[in-house]
């Protein structure tokens, strides 16, 4: 059961967004995580701020009004053909109303019912590999043929289908899941969220995650939101072209933080012919979901928000001119800056205009690589042997511990890197 928002007494007045960071630690600025000791009722309304659905200064009315009057101005939704946008409506029935226009496209959609796809899993080996040879025109029954709508196509597709298989697998050992209409909430909004962002697409893994909020929040059309923004983290992640993929970036930085910090295993790596660091790929595209336990993850998730956090994220997002890019002047007011994460305060005084790569996520893969460097350096003949090495932490990783490491290890290549 999803946890409720609890806020109406805490948020009748105006709350700004350090308030919500004491969730995670008597000191919001304070480098090393301490035990938590916030409410976990309000875990959602957390979440939503640190990812800018919000803006900080906002008042409860606000954010209620907000929430019923919000317009979606992602630029993709314009693209949609034979979708028409209507900006006056509240943020749950424009969601409802993409929901319905999926649903006369595929009617099992919002039904309660697993897609076909899932309902094959059940079903054995022998149908399944039947599927596999005829899923695309099996695919294409379900389908109440509208013009040329992006639906039509996603779910035609084998991106579709791959939406559909990952659905089946996601948290199996989660009670949440044995309700076969929380796989369907799932599904549901993976398959809305990719019609509305056909540039990127359904990407395997981003079901994972998807799945932590739709668990947190009771309301789909509230968790839909969430993750839209928990998605523009990791957008440039996930795009891919036939010649490269969005990550690489984030590989980049990682391969050069090995480098200055410890020599040895990046050497190692180049002689196996792996100083790409693709070995890594899972770990910066699912953010860690696979190699920490579901706890932990979360937990390293809101460390990094809140050590990451930009107050002018909701500007941004949202396309306010008069808000938007001011990290410059902020630098220059010390109040305006404790108000930002510690981590991006560090990016903030730098002046750099350009949007960094080296986040949290890139040392705490760094901290998980380096805990198996021995192994790297003693075991390792082939890529094969690096990703099975890796492929042993699974679960098995402390999410406090790594990130006590990712903090030392940023502070030496910080240091190392000055000295160069």
């Amino acid at each position: 059961m999803a946890q409720s928002s609890d806020v109406s007494s805490v948020e009748s007045v105006y709350f700004p967004i350090y308030s919500f960071l004491l969730y995670y630690s008597p000191c919001c600025c304070c480098s090393l995580p301490r035990p938590l000791s916030g409410i976990p009722s309000i875990k959602d309304a957390v979440w939503e701020f640190l990812l800018g659905c919000y803006d900080p200064d906002s008042t409860f009315d606000e954010r209620t009004k907000l929430k019923n009057l919000r317009r979606y101005v992602c630029t993709v939704i314009l693209d949609c053909s034979n979708h028409k946008l209507t900006f006056e409506m509240g943020i749950r029935e424009q969601y409802a109303a993409w929901k319905e226009e999926c649903k006369t496209m595929v009617p099992v959609v919002g039904s309660g019912t697993r897609s076909l796809w899932l309902l094959f899993l059940k079903m054995g080996n022998q149908l399944m590999n039947l599927l596999l040879k005829i899923k695309v025109s099996s695919s294409k029954t379900l389908l109440k043929t509208r013009g040329s709508s992006p639906m039509d196509a996603l779910l035609a597709s084998d991106r579709g289908f791959s939406a559909g298989l990952d659905v089946a697998r996601t948290d199996r050992h989660l009670s949440f899941y044995e309700d076969g209409g929380n796989q369907s909430n799932l599904w549901d909004v993976l398959a809305i969220y990719t019609w509305l962002n056909l540039d990127i697409g359904y990407v395997q893994g981003v079901n994972d995650i998807r799945s932590p909020v739709i668990i947190l929040f009771e309301d789909e059309a509230d968790a839909f939101w969430c993750f839209e923004r928990a998605m523009r983290r990791l957008r440039e992640n996930i795009r891919a072209t036939a010649t490269s993929m969005g990550v690489q970036t984030q590989l980049g930085v990682l391969s050069q933080v090995i480098k200055t910090v410890d020599p040895r295993p990046d050497q190692h790596l180049e002689d196996l012919d792996g100083v790409e660091y693709l070995f890594a790929i899972r770990m910066s595209m699912v953010v860690f979901r696979r190699e920490f336990s579901f706890l932990d993850t979360l937990y390293l998730w809101e460390l990094m928000w809140a050590m990451e956090y930009n107050p002018n994220m909701f500007a941004t997002y949202e396309e306010l001119e008069d808000r938007n890019n001011n990290n410059n002047d902020t630098a220059d007011d010390p109040k305006l800056l404790k108000r930002f994460g510690k981590f991006e305060r560090k990016y903030v005084n730098s002046g750099k205009n350009e949007r960094h790569s080296n986040t949290i996520a890139v040392f705490v893969v760094a901290s998980v690589l380096q805990t198996k460097n021995k192994r790297l350096l003693k075991e390792a003949k082939g890529l094969d042997d690096v990703v099975q090495i890796l492929g042993d932490i699974a679960g098995n990783l402390d999410g406090k511990k790594a990130y006590k490491e990712a903090l030392k290890i940023h502070e030496k290549f910080l240091k190392e890197a000055n000295r160069q």
